[in-house]
């Protein structure tokens, strides 16, 4: 069986974009949540996401995984790119935009993971 930490790893390395996130997209849990998602669908492109109210191991890992104490974490490329704050500041100068789209690009073939919850 794998750990919570393996999971997390394999949610990260198997979806370019994945936000780990207080409820869904469609019904978000916390305001932060719902204003980085929002930003996200702004981008058009597909995303992966994890709620972590429903999974209460990979809230209390996950932290320590990033290095990040928050939630949402938006993650592109197994990379984390941060939380609210830093997601929002990036959508209002464009930079989120080109991210989400180069990155959907690239990842076109892999679609069938995309879009759900990881």
């Amino acid at each position: 069986m794998s750990t919570t930490v393996e999971n997390i790893q394999r949610q990260i390395g198997e979806n370019p974009i994945l936000i780990y996130m207080k409820g869904t997209p469609q019904l978000p849990q916390c305001g932060f949540s719902a204003q980085t998602v929002q930003a996200l669908m702004t981008c058009g492109e597909r995303f992966a996401f994890v709620n972590v109210l429903d999974n209460p191991d990979i809230r209390a890992e996950l932290p320590k995984v990033a290095n990040w104490p928050t939630f949402p974490q938006l993650w592109v490329e197994g990379e984390l790119v941060g939380g609210c704050d830093i997601v929002m500041e990036m959508h209002q100068n464009g930079e989120l935009e080109t991210l989400i789209k180069e990155t959907a690009a690239k990842h076109k073939d892999d679609e069938s993971e995309q879009g759900s919850d990881a």
